[in-house]
């Protein structure tokens, strides 16, 4: 039976290929399946060995914690340097999609308390 290793949904491709090399380097077996023309099936890593999943899935973790360490302090690094991209720097990098959005979401939250507001308005008649 199949196991999933590994999802590949919004991972970035580097860390993706690392996965990849990890899995080979140590002689898993694994193979790719991807989110399919819609979108919407699972994208990830899997592996049809028993056997060699539990290997598999330590040797995944071991490598995303060493991650996770990595681009921490990759993180702070740019965050002590003034590297750091902050959210007025994006929306000033994109701002008639950011405009969008905040119309966007205006527009949602009136039609979803519009019906209450009238309601409150009608009881005070």
């Amino acid at each position: 039976m199949s196991a999933l290793l590994f999802k590949l949904r919004h991972v970035p491709e580097d860390e993706a290929e690392a996965v990849r090399t990890l899995l080979n380097t140590n002689n898993i077996e694994w193979y790719e399946t991807n989110a399919g023309n819609w979108g919407i099936s699972m994208p990830g890593i899997w592996s049809n060995n028993e056997h060699q999943v539990a290997d598999a899935i330590a040797l995944i973790e071991q490598y995303q914690q060493k991650r996770t360490i990595a681009q921490r302090s990759e993180y702070e690094k740019q965050k002590q340097l003034g590297q750091q991209v902050t959210l007025t720097q994006r929306l000033l990098q994109h701002p008639l999609q950011s405009a969008a959005i905040v119309i966007f979401c205006a527009f949602v939250l009136f039609v979803s308390i519009h019906p209450f507001l009238q309601m409150i308005g009608y009881s005070q008649q």
